[in-house]
């Protein structure tokens, strides 16, 4: 039976868990997860991890409290060894967001290239969201994009109740780091959160930074849940870790599909390639990191594309006309080039080469809600 995000609630309590897929009981509390328990034997580790961090995860209650507490205990990643990347939880009320706060406890996780993992237990800590709006009101608490949480306790002075099903259509959005949107101020300011509060989508952010690969197990993942639109940021991480050639590419599309197809015959499909990558445009990977500018370097040779090696480049014409060919029979597939959400005279907003920088991610955003009403992606 297909998972519906309103079945999800915080064992013990009348709080709705939105954009998580399964919830993990630990020694501190309760963790989301963005994707369900039974593939984690299929998870490799960097997956698994990713999954666990909140992108688009949301606290959902309804209330008349003018405050509310949450106890949490993070695990924020350290990828670069400069310190863990920031992470923050967003308050909105009827959707206007009322509420920041900086999460700054919990554990460090450190990953370096060629290391293994470090840990650094940290304590867990609770944060306070007061003066609230008066009167019964829904309230959604975003848990940060860039950390995995286990929830603790929740607490407000007045009671809560569980919210009304949404009624929004529902949106999946599957991709890589330019979809799971660290770089993001907050997260409601990914883009995928940008556009669904747009046009009044009920998301679930299915990306999973640098761990775009087209796992087979994710495709069935989203067969199985309801969807009103499916979106499929595809060629990101498989460029930049040179992790298939073009004879292996081709068929994992087509597979990633098929198995969609096999729970959504009807629904709408957009196939996205990448937004403008420099380094890999016309050079295949995989890429490194340049210790001396800090931006992504490509070591393929672009002389193997002939040979199908891939680049960013050619995985765009290689969705298109892949997309074009199956649309013949599937008119429900459609095709989308990211350079129309990220223009290819903005890579100056590529704040580290690769990554859209905050303001960016606000304009896909916006860009993204436009082209589905210019669309009508979301039509019947």
């Amino acid at each position: 039976m297909a998972l519906k995000s309103e079945d999800l609630i915080w064992p013990g309590t009348d709080v709705r868990i939105d954009g998580a897929l399964d919830v993990q009981l630990t020694h501190r509390g309760m963790r989301p997860l963005r994707l369900p328990i039974w593939v984690k034997p299929q998870l490799p580790f960097a997956l698994d991890l990713m999954a666990q961090a909140n992108a688009g995860v949301r606290l959902v209650l309804c209330t008349e409290a003018t405050s509310v507490e949450l106890t949490v205990h993070a695990t924020r990643v350290d990828i670069h060894g400069t310190g863990p990347v920031p992470a923050v939880v967003d308050v909105t009320v009827h959707g206007v967001r009322t509420h920041r706060h900086a999460v700054t406890g919990g554990d460090v996780l450190r990953i370096l290239p060629g290391k293994a993992p470090q840990f650094t237990a940290g304590n867990p800590e609770t944060l306070r969201f007061t003066q609230l709006p008066a009167g019964t009101k829904e309230v959604e608490i975003w848990l940060p994009q860039s950390a995995a949480c286990d929830l603790i306790s929740l607490t407000a002075n007045a009671p809560i109740s569980q919210p009304s099903a949404t009624d929004k259509p529902r949106w999946i959005h599957y991709g890589s780091s330019i979809s799971h949107c660290v770089e993001a101020e907050g997260p409601t300011k990914t883009w995928p959160s940008v556009a669904a509060a747009a046009v009044g989508l009920h998301s679930t952010n299915l990306g999973f930074a640098g761990e775009a690969m087209l796992d087979p197990c994710v495709a069935r993942v989203i067969r199985d849940l309801p969807a009103d639109l499916i979106t499929l940021e595809i060629g990101a991480n498989i460029v930049g870790q040179a992790a298939m050639r073009e004879r292996t590419f081709l068929p994992a599309v087509h597979g990633f599909l098929d198995a969609i197809r096999d729970g959504h015959p009807d629904t709408r499909i957009v196939v996205m390639s990448p937004i403008p990558s420099p380094a890999t445009e016309n050079q295949p990977g995989p890429t490194v990191i340049d210790v001396e500018t800090g931006r992504p370097h490509a070591l393929g040779d672009s002389k193997g594309v002939a040979q199908g090696a891939l680049t960013t480049g050619s995985v765009r014409k290689l969705l298109q006309h892949l997309t074009s060919e199956r649309a013949q029979t599937d008119h429900a597939l459609h095709y989308l080039d990211g350079r129309a959400l990220f223009h290819a005279d903005e890579v100056a907003d590529l704040h580290d080469g690769l990554h859209p920088n905050a303001t960016a991610y606000i304009r896909m955003g916006t860009r993204f809600a436009e082209l589905l009403a210019e669309h009508a992606w979301m039509a019947q």
